[in-house]
């Protein structure tokens, strides 16, 4: 009788199992998001990532949880990255190579999805773009290649331009290589290059002047988050000043700047989220190669042109993705 007892009790467990099983609700995945700038400016960014997981079949608050840290000042980016450690999310996607540089340093477990990263195996985040190895993957501008196009488009917008003010954050990663090979392209160019440094906000005004005074005949802005935080004060900036500048982030123009040229952030922020949904399916970043974007996008204002007393060439009007009238 005993042992007929136990046995029907160990049938009843091996039945209830299951079914206390089935009734908890399922685990919802939680990705954090970590931006090295403000909450208003990532909001379009931010968007672009949401109806990208919702076109993946990603529903906010039913099958994911989105936890959003943005970080105005670098310095910041250390405790918003601990936070999303702490709060135990699945994946982290980052933004830029000092978030990423945050995340990577906050966990090695957690899976990071960067986007628009300058060059992450100089870094240290990953081994190779082929085979990243580690908790790292997701896209990477190679901003050396990028810049020295740059250039050649202010070059070519502003034959006459010889020396070119490059704005530039002191503090960012790998800009002392950065540096060194836009001196050498500017010089096969014909071009010398000036660094005006800026490393928060308050410099903005002080780097304004240095520019000034050096009496340069054309700006770059470099890409950074910093930069992107003041995009509309350098547009402003460079036409009070008449002078020929050109960005990476296509905001510029519209703000009144003459030219943008670069990758679209809206379709690395897509790709990322690709990868971020392989990852929730079971893949590893670490088996996931680098992208690097194909398609580079050229706006230009020809408002601003015409203030500066610029025509632009046909040749580059064609070749533009944008132009403001």
């Amino acid at each position: 009788m005993l042992r007929r007892r136990a046995f029907l009790a160990g049938i009843a467990s091996v039945v209830a199992a299951p079914l206390v099983g089935e009734g908890q609700p399922a685990r919802i995945p939680r990705v954090g998001v970590l931006t090295p700038v403000t909450p208003s400016a990532a909001s379009p960014y931010v968007e672009v990532a949401r109806e990208a997981f919702r076109e993946l079949g990603y529903v906010e608050g039913q099958n994911l949880i989105l936890e959003l840290r943005f970080a105005e000042r670098d310095e910041l980016l250390p405790e918003r990255a601990a936070a999303l450690v702490r709060q135990g999310v699945d994946v982290i996607m980052t933004t830029g190579t000092p978030a990423t540089l945050a995340a990577k340093r906050a966990t090695t477990t957690i899976p990071i999805v960067m986007t628009a990263v300058n060059d992450p195996v100089a870094d240290g985040l990953v081994a190779s773009l082929a085979k990243p190895g580690g908790n790292v993957t997701g896209n990477a501008v190679l901003q050396p290649e990028l810049t020295a196009k740059q250039l050649e488009l202010l070059k070519e917008v502003a034959p006459s331009a010889s020396r070119i003010a490059m704005l530039a954050h002191d503090d960012a990663p790998g800009l002392a290589v950065l540096w060194k090979a836009s001196e050498e392209r500017a010089a096969r160019l014909g071009l010398k290059l000036e660094r005006v440094d800026v490393r928060r906000s308050a410099d903005f005004d002080v780097a304004f002047g240095a520019i000034v005074r050096s009496r340069v005949d054309a700006l770059l802005a470099v890409a950074d988050p910093l930069v992107y935080l003041h995009i509309a004060r350098i547009a402003d900036f460079a036409l009070k000043q008449r002078l020929p500048t050109i960005a990476f982030f296509s905001e510029f123009v519209p703000a009144g700047g003459l030219l943008a040229y670069g990758p679209s952030l809206s379709s690395l922020t897509r790709r990322a989220t690709l990868y971020v949904d392989k990852i929730l399916k079971g893949a590893r970043p670490g088996d996931l190669p680098v992208e690097q974007p194909t398609k580079f996008e050229l706006a230009i204002n020809l408002k601003t042109a015409k203030a500066l007393g610029i025509t632009v060439p046909q040749s580059l009007l064609l070749r533009a993705d944008q132009v403001v009238q």
